[in-house]
């Protein structure tokens, strides 16, 4: 890796940790530049503003989630297996970073508007394909498909907001299991 490519690396990095903690708006560019231990020039060298960083670390790390989640998906599973591997991916990401999986949650507001509609780009639309397949496979019943995504993703998202404000304790990965059920539980197999 060449010394720029470390170089955004580490801002990339810190301002993940940042933006996770202090929220884009509550960190300024000297914040970035002051925990990577460069100038603010050399910041500006890289990205062209905090809005541009914050825009592409979410549209970046955004699709590479969403591309996890379609490549855990088409491993010609059986709907139950694709779910617990998909919970088990968001669970790992929050256990693992957890200040990338904090800064998705908080930055999506101010960036899913820029999101491509294709799956391998948009985690929303990735979850909604496993459940329009599974109702094409006939494992499932014929249910919305977008509704079946929304609310699937809160029983993940929340158990995680709650373990960010201490409410709940733990790695979120061993509430995997409990999550996989509660997914599962909005499907109604078909008789």
């Amino acid at each position: 890796m060449r010394d720029g490519s470390k170089t955004r690396a580490r801002i990339e990095t810190e301002a993940l940790r940042l933006f996770a903690t202090k929220g884009v708006d509550g960190t300024s560019v000297r914040d970035i530049a002051q925990a990577v231990g460069v100038a603010e020039g050399a910041l500006y060298r890289h990205f062209p503003g905090k809005d541009t960083l914050s825009r592409s670390l979410f549209l970046d790390n955004y699709a590479a989630l969403a591309r996890e989640v379609l490549q855990a998906s088409h491993l010609n599973r059986p709907f139950s297996a694709a779910v617990r591997a998909v919970v088990e991916i968001f669970c790992r990401l929050f256990d693992d970073n957890r200040p990338l999986f904090s800064f998705l949650l908080i930055a999506q507001h101010a960036h899913l508007q820029e999101v491509p509609e294709a799956a391998e780009e948009n985690v929303v639309e990735a979850i909604r394909v496993i459940f329009a397949g599974a109702m094409e496979r006939r494992e499932i019943a014929t249910q919305d498909a977008d509704l079946l995504a929304a609310m699937a993703l809160g029983i993940v998202a929340q158990p995680a907001i709650f373990t960010v404000y201490g409410r709940l304790t733990g790695c979120l990965f061993d509430r995997a299991p409990v999550l996989t059920a509660a997914v599962l539980a909005l499907t109604r197999p078909l008789q």
